[in-house]
This record gives C-alpha cells, sequence and structure tokens, in this order.
C-alpha cells in the first residue's frame, strides 16, 4: 500500500513536466515516513533521493 502510494506520487510529479513554471514551482521535497522507508524498494528509494538531490540543487531544499 505505501509503495503503492509513494509510486503515485512520483507518476503525479513525472506527469508536471508539461505546466508551466519551473521544477521548483510545481515540485516539493518527497519525505516519506519512516514506515514507507522500511518498505520502499531499493528502485524507489534511487527516484526519491533523485528528485531531492534536484531540488536541493536547484531550489534549494534543505533535508
Amino acid at each position: 500500500m505505501v509503495k503503492g502510494l509513494i509510486l503515485a506520487a512520483l507518476i503525479a510529479l513525472v506527469g508536471c513536466t508539461t505546466a508551466k513554471g519551473s521544477f521548483c514551482s510545481v515540485s516539493s521535497p518527497i519525505r516519506p515516513s519512516a514506515k514507507a522507508v522500511d518498505a520502499i524498494s531499493d528502485e524507489e528509494a534511487k527516484t526519491v533521493l533523485a528528485h531531492n538531490r534536484k531540488g536541493e540543487k536547484l531550489c534549494g531544499w534543505r533535508p
């Protein structure tokens, strides 16, 4: 269930590529709960980490 919710959130974020505005105006950090982190796959973790690192670089997000 948790994996599905995280995956749905990631898909929704990817779908924002046609939205007007910059990455910073249409995205926000993904901060899964401790329970979600325990259940996340390696591939999903890499995707979340890549998204958050992009936000740190482009938008100044802080962990």
